[in-house]
């Protein structure tokens, strides 16, 4: 970067783009999470059962991890600018889709599409903003990551909200439309600094490097603990609602209660970033896990209370883990491949994602509790905490 260029790290044109991209944030995770709220109307309004229609949420989280993660590897040396309005083209024209596509078939490629352009989004923006900063490099990335946290916060009761009034179909019409336009904003205002546009690597020199960390003892660990770090909360979301339905919340009160992970989420999406500039990402990535694990545990009583306090801690852990592995990961492989090192651990997610809505559902609807869900969730949290101390241990 030179002397004179009018972009520079840190600067005002930094921070306006991390606060476009904190908009643009908002319309990614919150939509593909909120399936627990989709599943009933959905099936009631095209006449598939609930666990034949959980396996279409599924390929849209795979579309949203692992699509979205390829196209991150691969687009490093595209302009994002393009990309991103290109999806958010793609959301215009999904918007309307539910009118003629009523099959099983029709419903799983909308929302395999739909989970295509939100998971890419996420991924360019979660990598581009960052790039912008060096001094504040983590204070940005909690900045764009308080717009996902909105997004948890805001879209899951705002979903049920608009089918209850609108229905399926004009629900998602509506929540879609606005979708596109703020992505077209993001597109307008977010690419990579002149100083970092994109990478010179070609295609095959991009196989060979995924190769030669696909062969690492650090990356086999991380892979697999960053993929059971998404999926607790995939898992969640599944039955998170019927359960707090279960202890006593009226149905809306349930998705406000979901919700409200997210919401609390902001709260350590704000302080992880300086917090990890602080004391290093490392140590608050693992206490941020920590956290989740407490409460996933909490989720086992019935009082309302302390599911109050099992919802602040996993809000705290959903929102550290979300924010900080990003910081994590480019601590160890540096940040040249920006949007092929986010892209390519988002593959992991990916993987995961498609057992867990099915797995999450199965495990209630065959079972009639929730006391295995919640052991699959505490388990796959305590996995992913173990694996990612051991393979990011110095030394």
């Amino acid at each position: 970067m030179t002397t004179d260029s009018p972009e520079r790290p840190d600067s005002r044109r930094s921070w306006l783009v991390a606060l476009v991209g904190a908009l643009g944030m908002v319309f990614t995770f919150g939509t593909p999470l909120s399936y627990g709220i989709f599943r009933e109307p959905f099936s009631e309004a095209f006449g598939i059962a609930p666990v034949t229609l959980s396996s279409v949420f599924s390929v849209m989280l795979f579309t949203f991890f692992i699509g979205s993660g390829a196209v991150g590897v691969f687009a490093a040396r595209i302009p994002a600018r393009a990309v991103i309005v290109t999806c958010a083209a793609t959301a215009g024209l999904i918007a309307p889709s539910l009118y003629v596509a009523e099959s099983y078939l029709g419903l799983t490629v909308v929302f395999a599409l739909l989970g295509l352009a939100l998971g890419t989004v996420y991924v360019l923006l979660a990598s581009i903003v960052p790039r912008w900063f060096d001094e504040r490099r983590g204070a940005a990335t909690g900045l764009i990551f308080v717009g996902n946290g909105l997004g948890l916060f805001l879209l899951p009761p705002i979903w049920q909200s608009v089918i209850a009034r609108f229905g399926v179909r004009r629900g998602f019409l509506l929540v879609m439309s606005v979708t596109a336009v703020a992505f077209l904003l993001a597109g307008l205002a977010c690419r990579r600094p002149r100083w970092a546009d994109g990478s010179t690597a070609t295609t095959g020199e991009l196989l060979e490097w995924v190769g030669e960390l696909a062969g690492t003892r650090t990356f086999k660990l991380l892979f697999v603990g960053i993929a059971l770090a998404f999926s607790w909360y995939q898992l969640l979301a599944a039955f998170a609602i019927d359960l707090f339905a279960a202890r006593g919340l009226s149905a809306s009160a349930a998705s406000t209660a979901f919700g409200l992970v997210g919401g609390v989420s902001i709260i350590s999406r704000i302080g992880g970033g300086y917090i990890a500039d602080e004391v290093g990402a490392r140590r608050a990535f693992l206490a941020s896990l920590g956290c989740s694990v407490a409460g996933v545990v909490l989720l086992f009583a019935s009082q309302l209370s302390v599911l109050a306090v099992g919802v602040f801690l996993l809000g705290l852990g959903l929102g550290g883990t979300a924010t900080l592995y990003i910081p994590l990961l480019m601590g160890i492989y540096g940040t040249d491949k920006d949007t092929a090192i986010v892209g390519l651990f988002n593959v992991a997610a990916g993987i995961s994602a498609l057992a867990m809505p099915p797995l999450g559902t199965a495990s209630v609807a065959y079972t009639d509790g929730y006391a295995v869900a919640v052991a699959l969730t505490f388990a796959v949290t305590v996995a992913s905490f173990c694996l990612i101390t051991v393979g990011t241990r110095p030394g």
